[in-house]
């Protein structure tokens, strides 16, 4: 498989899906096999946690048939709403055993199995609903999107804020030029909210025995090798650099998202990490990472900073008169236009607030679908229906920006962007962070 996509596809597809256009013929799933009236028989790896959410969002309208967990406990819980499910603790045993009778498949794993299972799956011509972030490093998010094209597979990251209709509409105010031309961005939030540096930075010296109920070896899946403790189970994994993806990871597929879509953004140039000494097992306790991206078509080259965490005891936030009088909220998106700024004080961009407040600012006509909810946009995508807006041709590219913040921070140093090669032009340090090796026994 080619793991160079071509500039312009690359740029193309990017900017397609940025502009809110729908890239139809990409992903079909199981359209010519499947009405859109019949049932999906849906696997669902991860069963608790927000795994377990998207096994029950899904579950209301379509046949639940496997449940895949490293946790006995939670996959037995999970089977007593779904008793018609067999049972797996091994993804790659599932899907090789049930390919015949499985239709799509979640997966709400910690994220360093987002890209092996995804892929498998999707290799097996299933369409897949991946959390988010999409993927662990940015190499496999390259290789998420180009799976998806070649098996023409119906995906979905799960950032549940692109269905959200305030979020559509800003796009589309954003687009139709009522705040001018922008050229800077902020963003924040409120992670981390699990243990991480400065409170963890080495991992922990005992090595207690292994729970009945926890498969640790099919845990650690593609990731080095080390003992099993507590610190890393459940939700805790976050923090740690050879399982989770921070504070960046965890939320600015969410935060991120309107200014991502609505300013087409695709690559950044250069990019460029403040944070506090790293640490080879930790995310940093604080971090701002400044991303620039050039002019896209008639939008001009615009700057996106990023901040999470603390420093000196202090929540790193953007200029506070940038806010034009209003409170910073705990997590939120500021794109600050030549004609008006706006501010969403949430996640999922779910609420805008158009400054200045004395100045009149008309939505446009709608020039975006509007979505029948977020689950239900994967679930009509893989019956064949329009790709949901959040496939992996928009969730991709996304993603490896998002990504690529993790690491800057790791390298110590600005990064040339090269994204047609996939590398940093001036920094050969940076690759063991854009591609990780897996462990023997698994592979994407």
């Amino acid at each position: 498989m080619d793991r160079r996509s071509s500039r312009r596809e690359f740029v193309a597809g990017s900017a397609a899906i940025g502009a809110g256009f729908w890239i139809t013929g990409v992903e079909r799933g199981f359209g010519q096999e499947k009405s859109p009236n019949a049932k999906l028989n849906v696997a669902c790896i991860g069963t608790g946690g927000q795994g377990g959410g998207d096994m029950n969002n899904v579950g209301k309208s379509e046949n639940i048939v496997a449940l895949c967990d490293i946790d006995s406990k939670r996959n037995d819980e999970a089977g007593k709403k779904y008793p018609e499910a067999r049972k797996f603790a091994d993804y790659r045993k599932m899907l090789e055993e049930m390919a015949p009778k499985i239709d799509a498949v979640t997966v709400g794993t910690p994220d360093h199995h987002h890209a092996p299972a995804s892929v498998m799956a999707m290799k097996l011509g299933k369409g897949v609903y991946t959390q988010k972030p999409l993927t662990h490093s940015v190499y496999e998010a390259r290789v998420m999107r180009e799976t998806a094209r070649k098996h023409k597979v119906a995906t979905q990251m799960g950032n549940q804020g692109t269905a959200g209709g305030n979020l559509r509409q800003s796009v589309e105010m954003i687009q139709a030029g009522v705040i001018g031309e922008v050229k800077e961005v902020h963003i924040w939030t409120n992670r981390p909210v699990w243990p991480q540096s400065p409170d963890i930075k080495e991992r922990p010296p005992q090595t207690p025995p292994v729970p009945e109920h926890i498969d640790w070896d099919l845990w650690l899946g593609p990731a080095p090798e080390r003992p099993y403790h507590q610190v890393y189970l459940h939700f805790k994994w976050r923090g740690w650099w050879d399982f989770g993806t921070g504070a960046l990871g965890d939320m600015a597929c969410h935060t991120a998202n309107l200014p991502y879509m609505a300013l087409k953004l695709g690559a950044p140039t250069t990019v460029e990490a403040e944070s506090e000494e790293p640490n080879p097992e930790t995310c940093p306790g604080w971090a701002k990472v400044t991303y620039e991206f050039p002019a896209r078509g008639e939008m001009p080259p615009v700057k996106v900073i990023w901040y999470e965490g603390k420093r000196d005891g202090e929540k790193l936030l953007p200029p506070l008169d940038l806010l034009q009088g209003e409170k910073p909220s705990g997590s939120a998106s500021l794109i600050v236009g030549s004609k008006g700024t706006m501010y969403s004080p949430d996640d999922y961009g779910g609420k805008s607030i158009w400054l200045p407040k004395d100045r009149s600012f008309p939505p446009p006509a709608p020039t975006l679908p509007r979505s029948p909810g977020h689950h239900a946009e994967w679930i009509r995508a893989c019956k064949g229906g329009e790709p949901a807006m959040s496939n992996v041709d928009y969730a991709g590219p996304f993603t490896e920006f998002v990504l690529l913040g993790n690491v800057a921070i790791r390298a110590r140093k600005k990064l040339e962007w090269d994204a047609e090669a996939l590398r940093a032009k001036n920094c050969p340090e940076a690759d063991p962070y854009i591609k990780r090796e897996y462990r023997k026994g698994w592979t994407l």
